[in-house]
């Protein structure tokens, strides 16, 4: 009988920190079925850490709970209508599996930077130095990595070390390998280890030699879209899906966004505002010349992600809301939309807690200035949101590339009078996702289904246009904003 394509899904989730979460996704891009589990991390003074076995658990759980929500919403559902399993999640992690693939150590994150010492040690090491590195691997040679972090396990946890047998890059390759018994990695995720080359795609031999880690315990590498392996069937006991269904390498979650907002080539750019944010594009070489810049291989298209992350964001939202409105974001809106652009004189540096992008200093901290006593608090909560746009302008202008196209995704996006500004800073107009929160699911879909429209398909999106006027005012109050960190980093 042939395949009804009406009734054919796929299954996208994704594995991050505070949650995994599952969405079950059609042919036209609706979302059918979707579910999520929250997920502890684990905190020894600067070590952070999580359980692989937790994610498992958390996956099935989903699993489960989106195929039931799927069998009373859709009349005739049956778990051989899925097409693919396709998964998103955090990079930068070091997950160690004995040969039977379980875990032999709870997971090193990303955020873990406990490997300092051996980033010296390879710096000397490596032919090149840090240098040569960050031209062969595309990212600087820091403590968070996988590739030192496993020197470090080596060297404080030789037992431990010795029974290792395999490595991830990646939460959601936790998820493959109980899937399908596949150890694999996507080219984007494994772009964080600190031991491809991201050029070729390949793992360094040079590199692993020199820090000492046998190349046989890495993943195999794919591209995103690749069909890597089935569902098994212990595997479908846990998870209700049926064994044999395909399972695809997924992408790293930056990659996985990047992909979903649409950017694909040099001068469109994608701001995601979160707690903190990054501006991503995609270009023909890696920025090894940006400070703070992550460079990850896309493998989806031709190119590179290039993502500059600034600390202070939608941090700055909360804390300016809570500060002026004890947290009632409607009062917050009401507010900045009281105050005049330009925040009647008021210059905010967004510094809250050091920054990478546009400057690094871990130290600086922010400040308001031109405050008088005709100050109101609607002109200090505009000015914070200002302040943080003009860190985005600065950090854009770094970039080669003139902006043919911004869009917007994120938490900060649902602050309209924000979008505004941005509009008006930047001087070009913003592309704001409204459902952003599905489009990374659908994106990754739209991989299984071999459907590059699908995405834009389903997108609701509004354009913000800049008023001339008040970019104007904007380009003035800018060039102001250009003297604060050089003043105040000065000060002790």
């Amino acid at each position: 009988m042939a395949e009804n394509v009406n009734r054919t899904y796929a299954v996208a989730f994704d594995a991050g920190t505070t949650a995994l979460k599952g969405a079950l996704v059609d042919r036209q891009g609706r979302i059918v079925a979707s579910a999520s589990n929250e997920l502890d991390l684990i905190i020894n003074g600067d070590y952070r850490e999580q359980s692989p076995d937790q994610w498992w658990q958390a996956f099935c759980t989903v699993s489960k709970h989106m195929i039931e929500q799927a069998r009373q919403s859709e009349p005739g559902f049956d778990v051989t209508h899925i097409r693919g399993i396709i998964c998103s999640g955090q990079m930068q992690d070091v997950i160690a599996l004995d040969g039977e693939f379980n875990p032999i150590h709870n997971a090193i994150l990303y955020s873990d930077g406990r490997a300092e010492e051996q980033t010296a040690q390879l710096a000397k090491t490596y032919q090149g130095g840090a240098e040569r590195f960050l031209n062969t691997v595309g990212n600087r040679l820091e403590g968070c990595l996988p590739l030192p972090k496993l020197m470090w396990l080596r060297e404080h946890e030789p037992e431990t070390y010795a029974r290792i047998r395999h490595v991830l890059i990646s939460s959601k390759d936790y998820l493959i390998v109980q899937l399908t018994g596949e150890c694999v990695g996507d080219v984007a995720a494994c772009s964080t280890a600190g031991a491809m080359n991201i050029r070729n795609g390949e793992w360094d031999t040079e590199l692993c030699e020199t820090a000492g880690i046998d190349m046989a315990i890495l993943p195999q590498l794919h591209n995103p879209q690749d069909h890597i392996g089935a569902v098994t069937e212990q595997a479908a006991q846990r998870t209700g899906f049926s064994a044999g269904t395909a399972v695809y390498a997924g992408i790293g979650d930056a990659g996985a966004t990047t992909l979903a907002s649409g950017v694909s080539h040099l001068g469109q750019y994608n701001i995601n505002i979160g707690t903190s944010g990054w501006i991503a594009t995609v270009s023909p070489e890696p920025f090894t010349d940006k400070p703070g810049a992550a460079n990850l291989a896309f493998g989806v298209k031709e190119g590179f992600v290039n993502a500059v992350p600034f600390l202070n964001a939608g941090d700055v939202h909360k804390w300016v809301t809570s500060v002026f409105t004890d947290g009632n974001y409607a009062e917050a809106h009401r507010l900045i939309e009281a105050s005049e652009p330009g925040s009647n004189g008021v210059l905010c540096l967004p510094y809250l807690v050091g920054e990478r992008f546009p400057v690094m200093n871990p130290n600086i901290r922010g400040a308001y200035v031109g405050l008088d006593p005709d100050t109101t608090k609607a002109d200090m909560m505009r000015a914070a949101l200002e302040g943080v746009a003009f860190s985005i302008r600065q950090g854009m202008e770094s970039f080669d590339a003139e902006p043919t196209a911004i869009s917007l995704i994120g938490g900060g996006a649902r602050e309209a009078a924000w979008c505004q500004i941005l509009a008006d800073v930047l001087e070009h107009s913003i592309e704001v996702f409204a459902n952003a929160d599905i489009l990374p699911a659908v994106a990754m879909a739209s991989l299984v289904f071999n459907a590059p429209g699908l995405l834009q398909s389903v997108c609701e999106r509004t354009v913000y246009q800049p008023n001339p006027d008040t970019a104007r005012t904007y380009a003035n109050a800018y060039r102001r904003f250009l003297n604060l960190y050089p003043m105040l980093r000065t000060m002790d």
